[in-house]
């Protein structure tokens, strides 16, 4: 076993194998890493010595010892474990896959609560107002910024959280984002607001810091030194969220912070109808502008709204019409 691994049982140095293809194609795989030290402690419990001994049974008996209440959670499980057993397949170390039970139904598909200009004009102001507490410096301020930040480019908190001073061109108006969900770095970049607010995000950075700043330091930190936590971000966000008495439509589930995010999407996506352009030629630009690896991926985040509803029949009603009386089509 290599010096440091988190894996234990015989089956490490596969699992350890597996990770590394997995993370050459360009995935993170860090979900699918503990789920994988989960089983790899559950074959030392169990005294497992041999792939012979992986069967249909003991995966069985491993995915109902992890209680999962919700089938997304379950399937989860049962997949890594299969993604894991067919690259053991294919390297001819397994004679077939040992997961054999069926993924459990879901019916369950999160609607997510869509941030309007008001909603987030809301939210932000809330977050501003957030006074200190503890060791936390200007903890109103940075939140400001780091909501804004999200719900104005589109970023992952993830993403924001590691963001460093070096990351931050105010020259050409830019956001180096490395270390994404898919070990691929992009460039963001940004309008004359966001230029603005983080300018005087980084002079506030500045006078706190009288003997200069590092490049490597985090663009946003509220305690020592230290990046903020993106748990923490989400903890705030969920703590903000009551105050600002948002009306929640049927069917579409509480916000969370992973929803401005949805907001920016469905915004870019109103506004090119707005502007009479055509959004799916436009998908690429912004599943590449979003970080994802293909525009199946941005798909997810387009969620209709009645605002982007109303923009695709204005659409069609001029198209339809254009058709109709052989007039210039929109």
């Amino acid at each position: 076993m290599n010096a440091g691994s988190h894996f234990h049982s015989f089956l490490g140095p596969d699992i350890e194998q597996f990770l590394a293809h997995k993370r050459s194609l360009g995935r993170r795989y860090d979900v699918e890493e503990k789920t994988l030290a989960l089983f790899d402690d559950y074959l030392v419990k169990r005294r497992i010595s041999t792939l012979r001994e992986i069967n249909p049974t003991l995966v069985d008996q491993f995915l109902r010892s992890r209680p999962r209440a919700r089938p997304r959670s379950y399937n989860h499980l049962r997949c890594t474990l299969g993604r894991l057993s067919a690259y053991l397949v294919d390297r001819g170390k397994l004679a077939c896959t040992p997961v054999k039970s069926p993924p459990r139904p879901s019916r369950y598909q999160r609607t997510p609560f869509i941030f309007d200009a008001v909603d987030a004009r809301r939210l932000l102001a809330v977050a501003k107002s957030l006074p200190d507490k503890g060791g936390t410096i200007e903890r109103g301020k940075t939140y400001y910024v780091v909501f804004a930040v999200l719900y104005g480019l589109g970023l992952r908190v993830g993403e924001a959280c590691r963001l460093r001073i070096e990351d931050l061109d105010l020259e050409r108006r830019l956001l180096v984002i490395r270390e994404t969900k898919f070990y691929k770095s992009r460039l963001v970049p940004f309008g004359p607001k966001v230029e603005a607010l983080l300018a005087e995000h980084l002079r506030r950075k500045q006078i706190r810091c009288p003997d200069g700043l590092s490049l490597d330091q985090p663009l946003f930190c509220l305690r020592g030194g230290r990046p903020i936590n993106p748990g923490t971000v989400s903890q705030t966000f969920h703590q903000i969220i009551p105050r600002l008495n948002l009306t929640i439509p049927p069917g579409t589930s509480p916000p969370r912070l992973h929803d401005l995010r949805h907001s920016f999407a469905i915004g870019a996506l109103t506004r090119w109808y707005r502007l009479g352009l055509d959004p799916q030629a436009r998908l690429l630009a912004l599943a590449t502008f979003l970080g994802h690896v293909d525009v199946n991926s941005t798909a997810i985040y387009l969620t209709t709204t009645p605002t982007l509803l109303d923009q695709a029949n204005r659409r069609f009603e001029a198209f339809a019409t254009a058709a109709l009386t052989g007039g210039p089509m929109a």
